[in-house]
């Protein structure tokens, strides 16, 4: 970690519960700071990657989320460092209620942890549009569940009249919790959603930018800028220096938790009660089935072959620069706009040249491309537009072929199969998607079943599924995860990994593992 402290002034803004406006304050605070000439710093609890872009929008610098779960509460204030150096505000903006975190794991990946691990005081958006004076009882019950959550104001959110707000006023003086401001109901800032949430500001720039706007104004006239500053100010300094990628890169990635070794040959005992015997060794392909198609490992015999025995891989201390930087393709544009800025910061402090490209708009890779990052986002929707750039397409096929790197996440899986909802895509994969009215959400605990680009097998990561798309098959013959749940009914394994390529449906955070960065630009360099 660099640096000796963080003592960015910031504010973390809560809600009791999702829809209460949070994004509608925080976006429109952080315009509105920004407006004034403060450079404010965006950040986002948990893994969205929605709101990150109105927020960078809204400030100019890049949104960055803080997820306790994926990449460990110890991490939460150096990667706020990172992003806040420099800065004279910053912004977090909460999820969910204030104190819901990851399913069953108590305050884990909260905004109340994330505020406690920051020190950052806690400003409450109510939805008072249902209520008077009750809402005192709602604010003393959230400022008294956990004293060492600091809540240092209350805004109040789509208010009725001038009457309805003097009635909410009087109530809450009797709280101690001062109110910082008070919106009115009126005409929702047009930010159209669909079935993942908000719409990207990438698919609707021009628009997005007068939201934003609207927000700043609709914040500007009914808070109180001066004492949210005062408030923010008032934030004690943090301990400890600023996340820095080369750093991480050179001595960090302490994978693989569980040491791997080949999975037992058909017959040989497992070591781990209530497991199947393996398959194979995954990492030379598996069998053949009775067709003559890959044997895909059951969830038990992948864990049974990542668990038992093997000697970890030792923790290196520096991270060689290769002579010349291997270029790495990200995927970007209206298609593909989900990604954490710390991946290309890990890949770029690895060695790499990062360069970008559009799916939608590009017929070609960048020129001396030697792997290729493709991310999350919303392919279903373009699906016509990718199918039809039939040019790069098979330039995404033929570099995939090479046995050159492929990371793909979610959306970067769809475009890499055969097909997506009948419209032909990349092939690279033998598998074919599908919309679905089912959604797939929830945070994974995911152990990697066979040596990729990214991970050797045996490495332990978690992350998190977000999709309402179906991929048949489900996994490879040399899957690229498992998931670890421990209702047995939600174990299973997930992904391909096949030559270079590595494509799964779980989007990780590599800041919480940056030996995966380091890995996969070692492999493009020898590409």
């Amino acid at each position: 970690m660099s640096g000796s402290g963080c003592r960015v002034p910031r504010l973390v803004i809560a809600a009791p519960s999702s829809g209460s406006g949070k994004t509608t304050v925080a976006t429109g605070l952080m315009a509105a700071f920004a407006e004034r000439g403060l450079a404010v710093s965006p950040h986002k609890v948990g893994p969205d990657y929605i709101d990150p872009g109105y927020h960078a929008l809204a400030t100019g610098r890049p949104g960055r989320n803080l997820d306790a779960y994926m990449c460990g509460p110890e991490l939460i204030a150096p990667l706020f460092a990172h992003g806040a150096r420099g800065c004279d505000l910053a912004v977090v903006e909460g999820v969910m209620g204030l104190y819901d975190g990851a399913s069953g794991r108590g305050e884990l990946a909260s905004t109340a942890q994330v505020a406690k691990l920051l020190r950052a005081p806690v400003v409450l958006v109510v939805d008072a549009s249902s209520q008077s004076r009750s809402v005192a009882a709602l604010v003393h019950g959230f400022a008294s569940w956990d004293p060492e959550v600091r809540i240092g104001g209350v805004i109040l959110n789509k208010v009725g009249s001038e009457r309805h707000e003097s009635l909410l006023r009087e109530a809450l003086d009797e709280s101690g919790v001062p109110v910082l401001g008070a919106l009115r109901r009126v005409r929702q800032v047009r930010t159209p959603s669909r079935h993942l949430g908000l719409v990207p500001v990438a698919e609707r720039r021009g628009e997005a930018v007068e939201s934003v706007r609207a927000l700043a104004e609709q914040v500007r006239q009914g808070c109180d800028l001066e004492g949210l500053l005062a408030l923010a100010r008032s934030a004690p300094a943090l301990a400890g220096g600023g996340w820095d990628p080369a750093e991480a890169v050179a001595c960090g990635g302490s994978f693989p938790a569980v040491p791997f070794q080949r999975a037992p040959r058909a017959g040989t005992p497992s070591r781990n009660r209530g497991f199947a015997p393996g398959p194979p060794s995954l990492a030379e392909g598996g069998s053949s089935g009775a067709g003559g198609g890959p044997v895909v490992p059951t969830l038990p015999q992948a864990l049974d072959s990542a668990r038992a025995g093997g000697t970890p891989i030792a923790v290196r201390n520096a991270c060689p620069q290769p002579a010349q930087p291997p270029r790495v393709a990200v995927a970007a544009g209206a298609a593909f706009t989900f990604s954490y800025v710390e991946h290309s910061e890990l890949l770029a402090a690895a060695g790499a040249e990062v360069v970008t490209f559009d799916p939608l708009r590009d017929e070609q890779l960048p020129e001396g491309t030697q792997g290729l990052v493709i991310g999350g986002g919303f392919p279903e929707v373009y699906a016509p537009e990718l199918s039809a750039n039939e040019t790069l397409r098979k330039a995404v096929a033929e570099l995939a072929g090479s046995g050159a790197p492929v990371a793909a996440e979610c959306a970067g899986l769809l475009y890499l199969a055969r097909s997506l909802d009948a419209k032909p895509m990349c092939g690279v994969l033998d598998a074919d998607a599908r919309m679905s009215e089912r959604l797939t959400l929830g945070y994974r605990e995911a152990v990697a079943v066979s040596d990729s680009v990214l991970a050797a097998a045996g490495t332990r990561m978690r992350g998190h599924e977000f999709h309402r798309t179906v991929l048949e098959p489900g996994a490879g013959a040399a899957p690229a995860w498992g998931f670890t749940a421990a209702a047995a009914a939600e174990r299973r394994v997930e992904g391909f990994v096949q030559q270079g390529v590595h494509a799964s449906y779980l989007h990780t955070h590599w800041a919480a593992e940056p030996g995966v960065a380091r890995r996969f630009v070692e492999r493009c360099a020898r590409s």
